[in-house]
């Protein structure tokens, strides 16, 4: 999406071509076919659809206590300017707001978007925008913080948005990112490789690092046993390099 597609306020874009976001262009970690859903177009009119139950289903995966618990980790305070990329219908946005007044949030779906301005407004405490991950319209060191939870999944190429990711954030702040956990079984496996992007947490090792992150860990969250498990990278934006050194 362009800026143009944008809903609010847009922070001028001054994409750095060198120093914080590289200005290569990675492919995915590993040489597995893309899922269906990592088309944007198909996630797009997925998500037509699944955002008239997608309060109701999302509950069952990724629920209020496990939000609440990566909100810990997240570490934000008042003030902080907070990037929700993939915010949906607001789950997640809900949370942020708790925690500070300045929430920036980005989704592709319109349908999902819509959902989330049934609760905060189009003109609200939520500073919303239409977007692709990939390409963010914000310029460099824009926010404190950058959060993305049940999104990475339908990234066709993650590591480019991570390194986006990193580009917005300022030094030291911190990229939370929540993902589903690679599945145990073969079977599984092979069904979830056919959807959409799962990986373990040697995979996200790849990701992030590729992306340019030095410093990150992984912890698994699970709702119930037997239930999908999400991973959850934090992760911090390196310090700027002096280009004099």
């Amino acid at each position: 999406m362009s800026v143009d597609d944008s809903i609010g306020p847009a922070v001028p874009i001054e994409r750095s071509t060198g120093g914080k976001s590289g200005g290569l262009c990675f492919e995915r970690p590993n040489e597995t076919t893309m899922g269906v859903l990592e088309d944007k177009a198909r996630a797009r009119l997925f998500y037509k659809y699944l955002s008239r139950a997608y309060d109701t289903i999302n509950p069952f995966i990724w629920n209020e206590t496990m939000r609440d618990e990566a909100l810990e980790w997240f570490g934000i305070e008042a003030g902080d300017r907070v990037l929700d990329v993939g915010c949906g219908t607001g789950f997640a946005t809900e949370g942020l707001l708790r925690h500070t007044e300045d929430v920036w949030a980005l989704d592709q779906s319109i349908h999902q978007l819509e959902k989330a301005f049934s609760k905060f407004g189009k003109r609200g405490p939520v500073k919303f925008h239409r977007g692709d991950a990939e390409r963010l319209p914000f310029a460099d060191d824009s926010f404190d913080a950058y959060w993305s939870s049940g999104s990475i999944e339908y990234w066709p190429n993650p590591v480019e948005a991570l390194r986006e990711a990193r580009r917005v954030t300022k030094p030291g702040g911190p990229v939370l990112v929540v993902g589903p956990d690679y599945p145990k079984t073969t079977v599984f496996g092979k069904l979830a490789d056919a959807i959409m992007l799962f990986y373990d947490e040697e995979e996200a090792d790849r990701m992030f690092e590729a992306a340019g992150f030095e410093t990150f860990e992984h912890r698994i969250q699970q709702r119930a046993p037997g239930t999908p498990r999400a991973i959850t990278t934090i992760a911090r934006v390196p310090d700027a390099v002096d280009p004099a050194q």
